[in-house]
């Protein structure tokens, strides 16, 4: 955060790193986590209104019963504060492609907090994930 005239402005530019995935179904309750307890990712947002994102499974081992999640898209994004937007034009999921993904952006422990809606992913169903992303860099890209 940093203080802009009035008001505290969250400052976004920079290289994160993903430190915890959660996943809640519809209800609220808790799901397993994503990525299997072993989040991997870097967030890269540029100045210039580019990003990039990278999230997958750090598990060396994957139980046969489960499937490695990986995920990774970049865009233009644009940014009011509350939610982070982007415009994807390349992904590892084609389903992604020319769609905006939403994410909605808060602050916890010196931890930016992004929620994408409700949907399902892979081979569950259903949730809400929550990604906390700890500020690695302020260098822009």
């Amino acid at each position: 955060l940093r203080w802009r005239g009035d008001a505290f402005e969250m400052d976004i530019i920079g290289t994160w790193r993903l430190v915890r995935a959660e996943a809640f179904d519809g209800d609220g309750k808790p799901q397993a986590p994503p990525y299997g307890n072993v989040p991997m990712g870097r967030l890269m947002l540029t100045r210039a209104g580019r990003m990039m994102a990278m999230t997958g499974d750090g598990r060396a081992v994957v139980p046969d019963d489960q499937i490695r999640e990986y995920n990774s898209y970049s865009g233009n994004y644009r940014f009011d504060g509350k939610q982070l937007v982007t415009r994807v034009d390349c992904c590892s999921n084609p389903a992604y492609m020319g769609t905006e993904q939403v994410r909605d952006v808060s602050t916890e422990k010196g931890l930016m907090v992004l929620r994408p809606p409700v949907r399902a992913y892979a081979d569950r169903p259903p949730e809400q994930r929550v990604l906390y992303w700890e500020r690695i860099s302020d260098a822009d890209g």
